[in-house]
């Protein structure tokens, strides 16, 4: 299916249950969500195939799986890159966005329950990850993007991964003032990260090749509140050609002809921060026809060769494909989590919906 329009108080609740029956049915029996069945989980994709579950009225579920985060965290806050059947799957690093992301996740799954007892039964888990994470920011304020198997950090930093930190560091406070703890170290590490990637390009991609020809460089500063709308509509319009494929979606990287529907899911987020509505909903509507009967949807479609690529149909893209559909129609109180910046401060509370998803 293709041209699926979607627009404020509209979302298509059985055209997505499938997507979320999906996600439901790969999660395991551990709280874990692979990639796919048979496959394994990292932190990062496992907590945004968790979102899409909180999106979609399945609570318990999503708690399980922010419980699996909290039950194999390491004694430093981290985790490990992947894990797979109870066990590491990979143990070469641990990645700074990937541990910082579960601030965003809890934080997003407690604007659509409003379950107090869950943010403070993750408030540990959070507060430990976040710790380590900033632990690996240099005087500069960008954060080393991983750490090796003794600890050691690797020493270079990256846009899209620095950039999903500065969101998840949003989320961190307004998890601390919410239930009422000091954040003004971390307070003052936002700041000092957002001032590296607006101002400090030379402190990325220091020790590789630059990552500029990736999509996620491109949009993830507006994605994630790092740029004023003026600056991001200026960002996103000055490699518009580049990355986007009319009526495909946008690719991955700039020289190779594959769109992938979790980025072009992404772009659609960063395209209402920028207050471009029409984009977002025009860019939405192309991804439908990508989608297999049973609501997963495939990774991506090189569209040279014209062969859907990888043969891939992760939790991940599902869960993309719900969060950009809540952020267009609306639909929970976590709507505009990726496409407003709203920090509270000590006093202001989270404004209650009068009428919660379930």
């Amino acid at each position: 299916m293709s041209g699926v329009f979607l627009s404020k108080g509209l979302f298509p609740s059985d055209f997505f249950q499938p997507t979320v029956d999906f996600i439901l049915n790969c999660q395991q029996d551990d709280g874990s969500i692979p990639w796919f069945e048979g496959s394994y989980a990292d932190p990062w994709d496992h907590t945004e195939a968790a979102m899409a579950l909180s999106i979609g009225g399945e609570w318990d579920a999503a708690a399980k799986a922010y419980q699996w985060l909290a039950d194999n965290q390491l004694d430093d806050g981290s985790w490990w890159a992947a894990y797979k059947a109870g066990e590491i799957d990979n143990g070469e690093r641990r990645e700074s966005n990937f541990v910082a992301y579960i601030a965003t996740g809890v934080w997003h799954h407690y604007l659509i329950s409003h379950n107090k007892n869950f943010l403070k039964r993750m408030w540990p888990t959070v507060e430990r990850a976040i710790e380590f994470v900033l632990s690996l920011q240099s005087e500069h304020g960008d954060i080393q993007w991983a750490v090796k198997p003794n600890g050691s950090p690797k020493m270079d930093a990256l846009i899209t991964g620095c950039s999903s930190i500065y969101k998840s560091l949003e989320c961190a406070i307004n998890i601390a003032v919410t239930m009422g703890e000091d954040s003004a170290e971390w307070v003052a590490a936002r700041e000092s990260l957002g001032d590296a990637l607006r101002n400090k390009p030379e402190r990325f991609d220091r020790t590789w090749e630059s990552k500029a020809r990736y999509s996620m460089d491109w949009f993830y500063p507006v994605l994630t509140g790092v740029l004023s709308k003026t600056q991001s509509q200026a960002r996103l319009k000055e490699r518009w050609d580049e990355f986007v494929e009319p009526e495909l979606g946008c690719r991955c990287v700039s020289d190779e002809p594959w769109v992938t529907i979790a980025e072009s899911c992404e772009l659609t987020m960063a395209l209402l921060a920028a207050g471009d509505h029409a984009r977002a909903v025009n860019v939405y509507s192309w991804l439908h026809q990508w989608r297999l009967e049973d609501g997963s949807y495939w990774t991506g479609y090189q569209f040279v060769q014209d062969v859907l690529w990888p043969d891939e149909k992760p939790t991940w893209t599902a869960g993309a494909i719900l969060l950009a559909a809540d952020a267009l129609t609306e639909y929970t109180p976590a709507a505009k989590l990726f496409t407003e910046v709203n920090l509270l401060s000590e006093g202001k509370s989270v404004p209650t919906s009068s009428t919660l998803i379930k």
